[in-house]
């Protein structure tokens, strides 16, 4: 049994505000989340970082990871919801924990990709200028701390429907330079990949993307990946971390 798994870091819109009644139904046949240390079927929702969690970009992701390439699928929830930047700074418990995680997974799956969102957190003048070369930081050390030099890291746009949010000024209007420095980073980054968000559904408050937005935006995360991913990239022998997989599914 192969399984390519992928990280999930970021903000509440990684996490997921899309609400249940209105998810969008995805196949999770071959679609597995990380808990504890193990590998359970994939529910919702799959980042239950708060009580009002709901639906995930990496739902519509997975599932069309698995169809194309036909094989198992984790998910490594690490995202936290109204989390800056400096947040996740390396040596920070979110970065230290994501990247436990992650070395868990890795035994018994082989990290494929990391998906990032994030960003509504650092929409004041000095969040937005100096975005790009904090990210940076942040993500090098994550290449160099899994060993994920090779593998796709795709970064998501901000959603368009934050120039309506009642309540912060500064969200409104910059927001769009956080976009910017997202683009930047992904330009200028091998193996980085920028996800638009333009024209994405939000949910009534105006500051999370709906079920139907993220099932969308889960899409975008995918083709961006496959722009980057290298087709002639041998994955590792699992036939040594099979029975771990194996043992962990037939409790469930």
């Amino acid at each position: 049994m192969v399984m390519h798994s992928f990280l999930l870091i970021g903000q509440s819109n990684m996490a997921g505000r899309g609400f249940l009644n209105e998810a969008i139904p995805v196949d999770t046949a071959h679609i597995h989340v990380l808990r504890n240390g193990r590998w359970q079927k994939m529910f919702r929702p799959v980042n239950p970082d708060r009580s009002f969690s709901g639906t995930c970009l990496a739902e519509s992701f997975c599932e069309a990871y698995a169809k194309k390439y036909g094989v198992e699928v984790g998910i490594i929830p690490c995202a936290d919801g109204g989390t800056s930047l400096d947040q996740w700074k390396v040596g920070g418990l979110l970065y230290d924990h994501a990247v436990y995680q992650a070395k868990l997974a890795s035994r018994t799956s082989t990290i494929a990709g990391v998906l990032w969102h994030q960003g509504e957190a650092d929409v004041s003048e000095w969040g937005y200028t100096t975005y790009r070369a904090r990210f940076e930081k942040v993500m090098e050390s994550f290449r160099r701390d899994l060993s994920l030099d090779d593998v796709p890291f795709i970064l998501g746009g901000l959603g368009d429907f934050l120039k309506d949010f009642p309540t912060q000024e500064t969200l409104r209007t910059n927001y769009v330079h956080v976009n910017s420095a997202l683009k930047e980073i992904a330009a200028n980054n091998k193996m980085t990949g920028f996800a638009s968000a333009e024209g994405l559904l939000g949910n009534p408050d105006n500051l999370h993307f709906s079920a139907d937005g993220l099932y969308k935006f889960g899409l975008r995360y995918f083709d961006e990946f496959e722009k980057l991913r290298d087709p002639n990239k041998e994955f590792p022998d699992k036939s040594d971390m099979d029975s771990a997989i194996r043992s962990t599914m037939e409790l469930l």
